[in-house]
């Protein structure tokens, strides 16, 4: 079952390395939820809302009768509180999560606690019990890389311009990023795919 819904936008900052700089400033907005195969009859209804908070932080949420999602895009994570509303206990299989980009690649992630050296590496499936809430991230396994400076850097998720102009010149606007979440109820798997479009970017 796919849940559309109409604007529910935020404004990304890639903040630049100089204080004298410009920052980078994206549209994003919530445009849809794949939820799993008779979600209606299974899941009961669904809702996609949008939130901000005190320091006018939009979020988006998504919620059905088994779970509770919030999102927040960062700079290079994507975050999130996920609560279990479901009577069982659930499991989020980390190694089967994918987050594919503006450009339709697919690419592995990583969630907080994994160290960047082990960014290849088998990930252990989290258990949130009945009517817990995890607070997590995922960053794309691609973007973190060893600098020459022998720093850990994690990329920023969507390119960073140094002015209007080239970012005119080089934007698209209507891309969209996936992020592919599996949840695990009494040993099934039920796919969600939450989809986001790049609606502007301005620098300033």
């Amino acid at each position: 079952m796919k849940k559309t819904i109409g604007i529910i936008v935020s404004l990304l900052c890639l903040t630049s390395c100089g204080s004298l700089l410009p920052n980078t400033y994206y549209l994003t907005s919530l445009v849809s939820v794949e939820s799993p195969v008779n979600t209606s009859t299974q899941y009961g209804e669904t809702k996609i809302v949008g939130i901000q908070d005190e320091d006018s932080v939009s979020k988006y949420c998504y919620e059905d009768d088994y779970i509770k999602i919030i999102w927040f895009i960062g700079d290079s994570q994507l975050n999130f509180f996920l609560t279990n509303k479901s009577d069982f206990s659930i499991k989020l299989p980390w190694d089967d999560m994918v987050y594919v980009d503006e450009n339709g690649k697919s690419k592995r992630v990583i969630h907080n606690g994994i160290r960047y050296i082990d960014k290849g590496s088998t990930q252990v499936a989290s258990v949130v019990p009945k009517d817990a809430t995890i607070e997590d991230l995922l960053i794309p396994s691609d973007n973190i890389y060893f600098s020459d400076d022998n720093k850990w850097i994690e990329k920023p998720l969507f390119p960073y311009y140094y002015s209007q102009e080239t970012a005119n010149e080089n934007f698209i606007a209507g891309k969209t990023i996936k992020i592919i979440f599996p949840v695990i109820i009494q040993d099934i798997p039920n796919e969600y795919v939450f989809k986001f479009s790049i609606n502007g970017v301005l620098v300033k």
